[in-house]
């Protein structure tokens, strides 16, 4: 959490003052980003279209998810902000697939929209090191090939040698309810109109991507005695590590059910939808998909679960989460009527269908950094994502390798086995996406070593070393560390033989005795017995903290799965380990076929590691690499070996 300062050290320079980096946008990424530049000691600029709306949650009143909570958790132990914020915030929080293995479990918390948006500007208006100013971006400034600076639209200019465009759905932005488009970000923002056509100036390449968001009803036209309950937890879990937790009320969510009439009402209207009329041609989100979208590819399907959210404790209007549409008003009016509980509802604002402009991702260095345009960065929804979880990833790996950059220093560059964010990344600027990317645990080969109670652990101590993790924050790392060290320590050291007495205690828990001596941490591999249980034989286990108990327990029981999973990420790594020389001309290297060098001239992979996941790519190819990069050496050429980060 930030500690006031002075309203001034939000004031914005004079035009033609320099920054060390500037954010253009005030979503989820551009917030994260600025936030974490200025802490890290860069003069930051943040240019936002309306400073009202900065950490806005344009779609659903939630942060987290499946894979999308890991993510959060891991930007909090780097220190970025969005946990802390969705903590002061959280009406409800569930841990998702509870009752399934670690690897997938996954925090989620509704938002009081509202309270969210409080905490960001409060804390974005009170960080020294960070000026705020509204107005439209509509060009960049370059200087030699290289970004050097933005021109807005009110005439004033600004500097920088690093420029992060965060535009998340506003360039060229058009929202479509039904036959009806009109200009716009989102729902009550003006796009960005110019800042394309300045990309493309730059040969950047652009396309269009589309996603939809559900109608807002009314609170109090809702029947939720129609509906199911969906409780939260008790007591509530946090996403932040050394946060104070959620501090607000807890309240229920519903849920309900689609009916076969609705289904008969969308497929007949399903010509009056923008994406099935002409009007957006581009590509929907795959996992996020349209109402009518459901009903045209599962047809065999007679209902769709319908989530009922709060938008906030005294916020009047509630989010219909799984009906995201671009039907005409009045079909969206009608579709209501036919949902147990909505029949009276009264809409406050429509769905609607938005189509945008991003980048293609291959076109990016890992670093987020644009291989066309030097000095110009890119992150969030603009580079072919969705989800406020996935931009506010990229605006922190963005402002660190800015950072990084900035200060001289090597790349910020954990990887896959070490991050979902890793994960992310790395799918983006290597594979590329021709649809809206979503993450997901399946994503990630290495996700048993991912977890989300375990990504401080993995990633606290590298943001320490890059100087975003404060002394507070550290201090608390520590001593979970130590408590979970002594935890560990404890059960190993803790011998149990089949005497008598042992044999009663494990007759009381239904347990057969061991044949042999054994310690407390290898029991917790019986499938029945957990540390709560096995407190009988040490009841000192219960004075450590529940966080602590579930990460040693994991550790333990699945310590031979964690072992192979390691021994496979670091197999995989070694390829990471031979970095490839930048300007490398692919067509001089033997035995490569056509398709091999466009990939590789197009993607220029750092590593050989990054090289062999690009689509396409064969353990042919790599040989030759490998051959090449022998002649080279030979020929004097030294290939370094990653940094370690």
């Amino acid at each position: 959490m930030m500690h006031a300062a002075s309203p001034i050290s939000a004031a914005p320079r004079p035009s033609g003052a320099s920054f060390d980096c500037i954010i253009v946008g005030g979503g989820h990424a551009g917030c994260e980003a600025a936030m974490a530049l200025a802490r890290l000691g860069c003069a930051t600029l943040l240019i936002s279209s309306n400073l009202d709306r900065l950490g806005h949650c344009s779609c659903n009143p939630a942060i987290g998810g499946l894979a999308k909570g890991h993510m959060v958790r891991e930007i909090d132990a780097l220190g970025g902000m969005m946990g802390l914020w969705a903590d002061e915030a959280a009406i409800q929080f569930r841990m998702l697939n509870a009752s399934k293995g670690p690897a997938v479990q996954a925090p989620r918390a509704q938002i009081d929209r509202a309270r969210y948006m409080l905490a960001v500007q409060r804390d974005l208006f009170a960080c020294p090191g960070l000026s705020l100013t509204q107005d439209m971006v509509s060009s960049i400034i370059t200087q030699n090939g290289r970004s050097v600076g933005v021109l807005c639209r009110s005439g004033a200019a600004y500097r920088a040698p690093a420029v992060c465009i965060t535009g998340g759905t506003f360039l060229r932005g058009m929202l479509h309810i039904g036959e009806t488009g009109f200009p716009g970000g989102r729902m009550g923002d003006e796009a960005a109109e110019s800042l394309s056509q300045s990309l493309a100036a730059l040969g950047i390449p652009l396309r269009r991507f589309m996603t939809c968001t559900p109608p807002r009803v009314l609170t109090a036209s809702v029947n939720f005695a129609a509906m199911q309950i969906q409780a939260g937890d008790e007591p509530p879990g946090s996403f932040s590590f050394h946060g104070p937790g959620v501090v607000l009320p807890q309240v229920p969510c519903h849920m309900t059910w689609t009916t076969p009439e609705a289904h008969a009402l969308i497929a007949a209207n399903l010509r009056r939808s923008p994406m099935y009329n002409g009007d957006i041609p581009g590509p929907g989100p795959r996992y996020c998909p349209a109402i009518e979208d459901k009903i045209a590819r599962f047809p065999e399907k007679s209902s769709h679960q319908v989530f009922i959210e709060p938008e906030g404790l005294r916020h009047p209007e509630t989010y219909c989460n799984n009906l995201p549409t671009g039907l005409p008003l009045e079909v969206q009016e009608a579709l209501l009527r036919l949902i147990p509980g909505l029949e009276k509802s009264r809409i406050s604002r429509p769905g609607y269908a938005i189509q945008y402009d991003c980048v293609f991702s291959t076109d990016l260095a890992p670093t987020l950094e644009s291989k066309i345009v030097p000095g110009l960065w890119f992150a969030g929804q603009i580079n072919g994502t969705s989800g406020y979880e996935e931009a506010a990833a990229q605006g922190l790996w963005a402002a660190l390798n800015i950072a990084c950059a900035l200060k001289s220093l090597p790349p910020f560059a954990p990887g896959r086995e070490q991050s979902y964010i890793a994960v992310l990344v790395d799918d983006l600027v290597t594979k590329g996406t021709d649809e809206p990317y979503r993450m997901f645990t399946s994503r990630a080969e290495h996700r048993l070593l991912l977890r989300e109670g375990n990504a401080d652990m993995r990633l606290t101590p590298l943001g320490r070393k890059l100087g975003l993790v404060r002394d507070d924050h550290w201090t608390a790392f520590q001593s979970k560390r130590n408590t979970l060290e002594a935890l560990l320590e404890l059960l190993q050291t803790t011998r149990l033989t089949p005497d008598a007495r042992a044999r009663d205690i494990f007759a009381s828990l239904g347990e057969p005795p061991p044949s042999q001596a054994v310690n407390l941490g290898e029991l917790l591999r019986r499938p029945r017995l957990d540390l709560r249980r096995l407190a009988v034989f040490r009841p000192e286990i219960l004075e450590f903290p529940q966080t602590v108990l579930e990460e040693a327990q994991t550790a333990l029981r699945y310590e031979g799965y964690l072992t192979r999973q390691e021994e496979l990420a670091q197999r995989s790594a070694k390829g990471a380990d031979v970095l490839l020389p930048p300007d490398l001309d692919y067509a001089d290297v033997a035995g490569l076929t056509a398709e091999a060098v466009e990939k590789f001239s197009r993607v220029r992979p750092r590593n050989l590691a990054q090289a062999g996941r690009i689509p396409g790519i064969t353990p042919a190819n790599l040989a030759c690499l490998d051959i090449h990069l022998h002649k080279l050496s030979r020929a004097g050429y030294r290939s370094p070996r990653a940094l370690d980060t």
